[in-house]
């Protein structure tokens, strides 16, 4: 940039001050106005039909997610690298699943809370959390008017999340179950969960599934829709060749990487 005016400065045709003033000028604001665009996300946006209001949800990224439901927003691991909270609406409500960076960024909810906000956590991530209410798994509580009932997530085997950390989340919208699964495996306690229509379960290796794992999953809670999420490199077209001729689960692929 420094070059370009000085070579602007420094050329012949660009002499008169009122001439150059203006040109670098418009230069300046193209420059600008491009910076602005490039970093401005927009987020893609699916509505979930309910007995009662309509349910937004809105893709931030990797774990992260805002429901906006009856007026309520609700924001699920908000992280700043994946969005800048100053510039989204506030939170009556935040859920944090567990304490990893990629999940829990106390300057992102901090940026989302108001005195109002009810934050609610595992206890590892209270730590962090100034007023937060801590669940634990097979708590259920009414938080700023949504019913929210914490479940286990978790990795059998691998030390990642050790059981009895960390949550996963199923939201009630009216009619509406919403399972937000957290960072876990195909869990046994997840195969038993019933009555879910919506569910985002995470697909990346070593630290959550597989798709075949992911699949295994959906067959017994057949929730309606299926997102996977958080899922880094993997071929998300393995899930919906898996899951083909589940014709009771629509596999819906959004930009959650």
């Amino acid at each position: 940039m420094d070059v370009l005016i000085q070579e602007i400065q420094g050329g012949e045709k660009m002499k008169d001050n009122k001439i150059f003033r203006c040109f670098l000028t418009i230069l300046l604001g193209a420059i600008m106005t491009a910076s602005v665009v490039y970093g401005q996300k927009k987020f893609q946006e699916d509505v979930i039909k309910t007995s009662g209001d309509d349910l937004r949800i809105t893709f931030i990224g990797h774990g992260t997610l805002m429901l906006s439901y009856a007026a309520k927003v609700i924001h699920i691991d908000p992280v700043s690298m994946y969005a800048d909270y100053t510039t989204l609406p506030k939170a009556d409500l935040v859920l944090v699943t567990h304490e990893h960076g990629d999940h829990l960024d106390a300057k992102a909810i901090d940026a989302a809370r108001t005195t109002n906000t009810v934050i609610a956590c595992n206890a590892a991530s209270a730590k962090s959390i100034s007023g937060a209410i801590v669940m634990k798994n097979g708590d259920t509580q009414t938080l700023a008017g949504i019913a929210v009932e914490a479940v286990p997530a978790y990795n059998p085997e691998k030390q990642f999340h050790p059981k009895g950390n960390g949550n996963g989340y199923i939201l009630t919208f009216a009619d509406t179950r919403v399972y937000v699964a957290g960072d876990t495996e195909n869990v046994p306690e997840m195969k038993e969960l019933k009555g879910i229509d919506v569910a985002f379960l995470p697909m990346n290796l070593p630290f959550t599934m597989t798709p075949e794992q992911v699949a295994d999953a959906a067959k017994a809670m057949k929730p309606k829709v299926l997102y996977p999420y958080h899922f880094g490199n993997t071929d998300t077209a393995k899930l919906v060749e898996l899951l083909k001729n589940e014709k009771e689960i629509e596999v819906r692929i959004r930009d959650l990487q």
